[in-house]
């Protein structure tokens, strides 16, 4: 029981650091982006108006929308956009066409978290720095410099991993949430009426006295929600239990107290507005507030980077994007990876912003229209899963998800009046990944088309071969294969120019699925196809690691021998000829070709031994 306990509670920890450290950082300048926008003239009954809204959004969106309904909607354990789009597509996987549309809709979010992943550090980061403006004014040349040259360092330490400073999250964060509700309480002590802005009245008060105002208002009230979606995303690495908690019992008072207090500021001193947060704070505090703020910015923007990492390797696993480097940085957690291409990719997109946009109030402009649209969809999936997978009946759906839908709309379509003031850039950046992932998937499903049209049947291939059989040498061959039951390339070119043919041959495919883990002992299919040949199929979920020789190592109980000094791998190396004629557009296919010159080596990804690797290559007209 003790045991439970303190598990929980590291669990728990490990959860704020991790999971609540974006949405932490909001309070840097959600208060003055709504205040500073020009839009709401001070008043109390505004004041009042403005932090009720604040305190129910959060309430709406992240402690029901997401802490009590999304987070059931697991996936083996698992969550984030990518598991709910594999939840959703299952549950429909008898409706082809809505499955498609769902699958196209899904991944159209995904590609969108690219764009959040880039406005998010770039906001958090430069919003931390800014604080410098408040200590002198002196500072303001500094901040983009200084902005910069943090999240190059941030950037610079991925390779090593976050084993060694990831133990600091939680302590750190819960620090910064600590000091966010001491704030808070210092500065409400003085109003402590403020208080009173809980009552939604306040809230709806303000709606119908200002409609208009509210509805442009939105797209800057929901930079208070930031990283909500990372809460469903970590589900797999934390659980729902400590996320919960976490959220209830130290995120949502301390972020509640933060903005009542920045509120009970401006009531006191209005010219407050220009940077309320590290307004809030004594001038002797205000420098090591600042370096508190970008110590949790950066933490912030590490469990985004990491998102980055494992999405990538989701999508790459699901067919969606090419094969890339992966650098596996703790030998404990598998979870723990590197890309260096999603890396440097996403600092250079995020410098592009910095050096754009120049200020978080300007930055604030571009954000929202990605993460409300991600969330839109999310609820959308959710309403699928729920009614096709979970069979609940069509009212309780509809109920569940409606009101949802609705809030998320008008966010969207607030945040959408800020397409020409920034809004654009996380959508540019959203729709070229989106571009490329369709791009991959339609071109290799062009590419195996044209393979099983000229593949040759293996059953009658083998038959025809053993009739007089050519020159068997020791050892086992293991030829990979993207369908079953058809003649790889390489085994035609081993045969046409070496004429020989291991004494044990194995056909193997590898296939991914549409969930998270597929444990060993559903790993592996083998069928005989006579004359010390076999078929082997090797299934993997979408978070599962590739590791052939590991896989095969099952079927030494299959009266298949395998050893590993004397087993060769043969891959077929494609390289693919655009055409003018049917399939993608002409841009397309050229672009296709060389996202597949570019992808990494079958044989890295799928862990096969260097030095027993044997490629060889063929021309593939698409």
């Amino acid at each position: 029981m003790q045991s439970s306990k303190s598990s929980l509670a590291a669990l728990t920890l490990g959860a704020i650091g991790v999971v609540y450290g974006d949405i932490g950082t909001s309070v840097l300048y959600a208060v003055k982006e709504v205040f500073g926008s020009g839009h709401v003239p001070f008043t109390t009954d505004n004041i009042y108006g403005i932090l009720s809204i604040f305190f129910w959004t959060l309430t709406t969106i992240v402690s029901i929308k997401y802490v009590v309904l999304v987070l059931r909607a697991d996936n083996n354990g698992e969550g984030g956009l990518i598991a709910m789009l594999a939840l959703a597509s299952q549950a429909v996987k008898d409706k082809p066409k809505l499955r498609n549309i769902l699958l196209t809709v899904g991944i159209f979010g995904t590609s969108l978290f690219y764009g959040d992943g880039v406005i998010t550090p770039a906001i958090s980061v430069l919003s931390a720095i800014e604080g410098l403006e408040v200590v002198s004014p002196a500072f303001k040349d500094w901040v983009i410099p200084l902005t910069l040259v943090v999240l190059f360092g941030l950037f610079a330490v991925q390779k090593n991993g976050t084993t060694g400073i990831g133990r600091f999250f939680g302590p750190v964060t819960l620090a910064w949430f600590a000091i966010l509700a001491v704030l808070g309480v210092a500065n409400i002590v003085r109003h402590p009426e403020i208080l009173t802005a809980i009552s939604p009245h306040h809230a709806l008060g303000f709606m119908f006295r200002n409609p208009g105002t509210t509805f442009i208002i939105l797209g800057a009230v929901v930079l208070c929600v930031t990283g909500a979606e990372a809460l469903y995303a970590d589900l797999g690495h934390f659980g729902k239990r400590p996320i919960r908690l976490a959220w209830f019992s130290v995120v949502m008072p301390a972020l509640t107290l933060n903005y009542f207090g920045q509120g009970a500021l401006l009531l006191e001193r209005p010219e407050a507005v220009k940077n309320p947060f590290f307004l809030m704070a004594p001038e002797w505090a205000t420098l090591p507030l600042v370096v508190m703020a970008t110590a949790a910015t950066v933490i912030a923007s590490q469990a985004l980077i990491t998102g980055a990492f494992s999405v990538t390797k989701q999508a790459i696993q699901m067919g969606y994007l090419p094969r890339l480097q992966v650098q596996h940085t703790s030998v404990r957690e598998t979870g723990q990876i590197y890309i260096p291409f999603v890396n440097w990719s996403l600092f250079a997109a995020i410098v592009l912003a910095v050096v754009m946009f120049r200020s978080s109030s300007n930055l604030a402009a571009a954000y929202g229209i990605a993460v409300t649209l991600d969330m839109l969809i999310t609820t959308i999936l959710t309403f699928f899963v729920i009614r096709f997978g979970w069979k609940y009946p069509l009212w309780l759906c509809i109920a569940a998800t409606v009101w949802f839908f609705v809030v998320d709309l008008v966010f969207f379509a607030s945040n959408m009046l800020k397409l020409f003031a920034g809004g654009w850039f996380p959508l540019m950046i959203g729709g070229v990944v989106f571009t490329l992932m369709m791009t991959w998937k339609e071109g290799r499903q062009l590419l195996n088309d044209k393979l099983k049209a000229d593949a040759i049947d293996l059953n009658s291939f083998l038959e025809a071969v053993f009739v007089s059989p050519p020159t068997r040498v020791e050892g086992t061959a293991v030829f990979l294969t993207a369908e079953p039951g058809t003649v790889p390339n390489a085994m035609l070119h081993n045969l046409k120019h070496n004429k020989v043919l291991h004494e044990h041959n194995l056909f193997v495919t590898v296939r991914s699925h549409e969930v998270p883990w597929i444990g060993m002992n559903k790993r592996v299919e083998i069928e005989s196809l006579g004359h010390d040949c076999w078929q082997v199929v090797l299934h993997y979920g979408f978070k599962n690691d590739p590791d052939v020789p590991r896989a095969l190592e099952q079927i030494r109980a299959r009266g298949c021998e395998l050893e590993r000094m004397s087993t060769s791998y043969f891959l077929s190396r494609d390289s693919v000829i655009p055409t003018i004629g049917s399939g993608m557009a002409g841009w397309r296919e050229k672009l296709f070709a060389q996202m597949h010159h570019n992808a990494s080596a079958a044989a890295d990804f799928l862990n096969l031994p260097n030095n027993s690797v044997v490629e060889l290559g063929s021309k593939i007209e698409i």
